[in-house]
This record gives C-alpha cells, sequence and structure tokens, in this order.
C-alpha cells in the first residue's frame, strides 16, 4: 500500500499595507485553494492579516548557510561600493 502525502506550502501573511509578507507557517492542503482557505484559518484568526501567500514547499529553493562566504562576499573587497570612491565637485557643497 502506498501512502500519498499532501503537499506542504508555505504561508507568508501582509499584515497592513505598504509592509512585506513575512513567513507565517505551513499548512498541508491538496491544492492552492484549500492551502489559501486553511492558511486564512490557521494564521488570521483574529483579522491580522491582509493579505496571503501561499508557496508550495518544493518551490522554495534556499543557500546553505554553509556558502556563505562565497555568496555574501564582503563589501571590503569591492571599494567602489563606498562613497569614498567618488570625488564630489567642489560647487556641490553640503553633500
Amino acid at each position: 500500500m502506498t501512502e500519498q502525502r499532501t503537499p506542504l506550502w508555505e504561508v507568508f501573511i501582509r499584515s497592513r499595507n505598504g509592509l512585506a509578507h513575512k513567513h507565517a507557517g505551513s499548512v498541508h492542503a491538496a491544492d492552492a485553494e484549500m492551502a489559501l482557505q486553511a492558511a486564512r484559518d490557521v494564521y488570521t484568526r483574529r483579522g491580522e492579516g491582509l493579505s496571503l501567500w501561499v508557496v508550495p514547499s518544493d518551490a522554495i529553493t534556499a543557500s546553505d548557510p554553509a556558502d556563505k562566504g562565497m555568496l555574501f562576499e564582503p563589501t571590503s573587497s569591492k571599494i567602489y561600493r563606498h562613497p569614498t570612491f567618488y570625488k564630489v565637485p567642489d560647487d556641490v557643497g553640503h553633500m
């Protein structure tokens, strides 16, 4: 007998206009519509949400924390990112 698993969905909630969506948790659901309903029932019971996103967990690709050095190279080696690299004309004044 094979066991069928219900897909896992990641839930993101935006609490107010102008704010970013934040990860709230996960729900199991057969499809996107059911995931939205489950997310609404579980994570917005007290009216704290304005907008919901649900994303299949297997669609998310994440970096490995061990690759931090390779992915997020220190900016000290990139002097062009520092404002001291640029010459400000004297007539600019207060910049």
